[in-house]
């Protein structure tokens, strides 16, 4: 009896302990999360963060809330009322008749924010703006009547790109909706009944070839009774599109092309066709990087498929034209061309009929790896952002932050090799869905909001992997690393990576090196990497050093090479080199005189 007494006070005094870390918004992880509580249940939500910045905008039932974040709490700056008279108006959505606010967006010095104003939209610009850049679409273009009806919209080199899903007579399009470009717009036959999940721009070298991707399913028109209703696909249009000429695509883009997107187990029959959102990770200038999108199927269950972006860009290069059999004469149909260039000063009329009535190509995009990631979770997703982290070992690494239906946000972390989930936080007061997320990787924070409230989170929340180099390197979060000098797991400060850079081995292009690499425990496995564990090499031995030699299969050509030890599990980096072939010739006298001992002994000194 005793020990039974005993055990319900101490379950007692836990509960009380959490109940006490919740009132002072603390955590048993140590997370002190900033959070607003709304005044009513907001079921609509939209987001405006600018990066480098605390203040966040939130849009709900006539009411933009506008928040400060700091570490000691939310500041909520006065709301602006965004009412509206028109309620008559929408007798038959009772539920979402108001002003709900849908679109907040800053472009370039102007906030342009966008409300259903019960079943008639309406935009107001919170900043007045000059004339030559006060073009502005009709607002029914940007943001729908109905809150439940979803729309996205993009701003890019100073316009606004935006995409209505379809609902009730509104067929859905894609539209540059406001800017000094012309204001475009999608034919209604590419489009059928469109469901937007998210847009995207893809970066180039060259500024003329700059896309954007649009994401979205659409109604499958051919499915059986036994077959799913959607088809998710990926729309691209080219930043420089201009329109086409009177006869033919006056208003409408010349650059669209569509292409059909597969998420499921490799060909069998269980494919999720439903696409509930899209994020994007790319390279600052190249059109290289990873799409993540958001899945669901007939029953409900939700997957995250993975995409290449070079992969989605080879197919829209290359692949045919879905039902269009004949050759190309000059230009590829659809490509983005320089404004006033010889080969689209016109637009070939020719290329204009062909996007006209076959924008769809025929190559389908599927994932990386064929299947949907192997996330071992059976919570539903409502919600994802994503995050490109360079960790210490100076590799880039993919971090996802899945938000649940049970209010729930997942942190996961995707490589080449494998998803695992680093931590999982469930610190909401009011169990709810995760409706909405942001996330500023410039100032490491993750806003996250439910029909209650809104909280912010660390990107790097350190402190919760315990108190040993072990336990810090075995939570494979890419934000942290153990110091040695405060024995503690912290944030990789910012530049860290350039003072730990590889030794950089600058190379003739007729020379041969071998890698060196000192063997601290004889119990540890040393092996190669190569580029972020695309390639694994093993050891040549010589001496107390793991030595990596081209030998077969083993080409020592430009990249950087991480000398690997693992004991008991626990794998860290012993040295790196990056090889660099500079392209000159060495004398044959030379290289026949440097013989494998000299190559090591000077390679050597760099590890003292």
């Amino acid at each position: 009896t005793n020990a039974m007494a005993l055990q319900s006070l101490f379950s007692l005094l836990v509960y009380l302990f959490i109940l006490k870390c919740q009132e002072q918004n603390t955590s048993l992880f140590g997370i002190k999360p900033s959070r607003f509580h709304f005044n009513k249940p907001e079921n609509y939500i939209s987001m405006y963060h600018q990066e480098g910045t605390d203040r966040l905008y939130v849009g709900g039932q006539a009411m933009i809330y506008v928040l400060t974040f700091t570490d000691r709490g939310v500041h909520d700056l006065q709301g602006i009322f965004c009412g509206c008279g028109h309620k008559q108006y929408c007798k038959s959505h009772d539920l979402e008749c108001d002003n709900f606010i849908t679109v907040i967006q800053k472009v370039n010095d102007t906030f342009i924010v966008c409300g259903t104003n019960a079943g008639s939209p309406r935009c107001w610009m919170l900043v007045r703006v000059s004339s030559d850049s006060s073009q502005i679409a009709a607002a029914s273009d940007i943001s729908p009547p109905y809150p439940s009806q979803r729309s996205i919209t993009l701003p890019a080199d100073g316009n606004l790109y935006s995409a209505m899903s379809s609902a009730g007579s509104h067929s859905g399009s894609i539209r540059r909706t406001f800017g000094y470009q012309k204001l475009l717009k999608t034919e209604n036959i590419w489009l059928l009944n469109p469901q937007f999940a998210g847009a995207a721009i893809i970066p180039s070298s060259h500024k003329f070839k700059e896309e954007i991707y649009f994401f979205f399913s659409e109604i499958n028109k051919t499915a059986r009774v036994d077959e799913e209703p959607y088809r998710a696909r990926i729309g691209r249009i080219c930043t420089v599109d201009e329109g086409g000429i009177k006869a033919l695509l006056p208003e409408s883009w010349t650059t669209f092309m569509k292409a059909r997107v597969m998420c499921g187990a490799g060909n069998t029959q269980q494919q999720y066709n439903n696409m509930k959102q899209a994020v994007v990770l790319t390279a600052q200038d190249k059109r290289t990087g990873v799409m993540y999108g958001l899945f669901s199927n007939a029953w409900g269950r939700t997957v995250i498929c993975a995409y290449s972006i070079e992969d989605i860009d080879q197919a829209f290069s290359t692949s045919k034209l879905k039902g269009y059999s004949s050759q190309f004469t000059g230009s590829r149909p659809g490509m983005c061309v320089r404004k006033n260039s010889t080969a689209g000063a016109h637009n070939d009329v020719k290329n204009l009929g062909v996007i006209r009535y076959y924008p769809e190509i025929e190559d389908v995009i599927r994932p990386v790896g064929v299947a949907p990631l192997d996330l071992p979770t059976d919570d539903q997703i409502t919600h994802t952002v994503a995050d490109i982290v360079l960790a210490v070992n100076d590799e880039h690494y993919s971090v996802l932050y899945l938000g649940t239906e049970q209010g729930k946000v997942l942190k996961v972390l995707h490589t080449s090799e494998e998803v695992f989930i680093i931590s999982q936080y469930s610190l909401f007061h009011n169990e709810g869905p995760v409706l909405n997320m942001a996330i500023d990787s410039q100032k490491g924070h993750l806003y996250v909001g439910t029909a209650m409230e809104v909280q912010r989170l660390p990107l790097a929340d350190c402190g919760r992997y315990g108190n040993t180099c072990r336990e810090c390197i075995l939570s494979r979060d890419p934000y942290c690393g153990w110091d040695r000098a405060r024995r503690k797991c912290i944030t990789i400060p910012p530049g860290y990576n350039r003072r730990t850079s590889p030794k950089e081995v600058v190379l003739p292009s007729n020379t041969t090196i071998f890698l060196p690499c000192p063997v601290r425990s004889f119990h540890a496995t040393y092996r190669w990497e190569k580029d972020n564990c695309i390639k694994n090499y093993p050891c040549l031995f010589s001496g107390d050093f793991c030595v990596l030699g081209p030998i077969v299969d083993t080409p020592l050509k430009e990249g950087v090479f991480r000398c690997m030890a693992t004991e008991d599990g626990f794998k860290v980096e012993v040295i790196s080199f990056r090889v660099v072939n500079d392209g000159r010739l060495l004398a044959a006298s030379l290289a026949s005189t440097l013989g494998l001992s000299l190559l090591l002994a000077i390679a050597t000194l760099w590890l003292h």
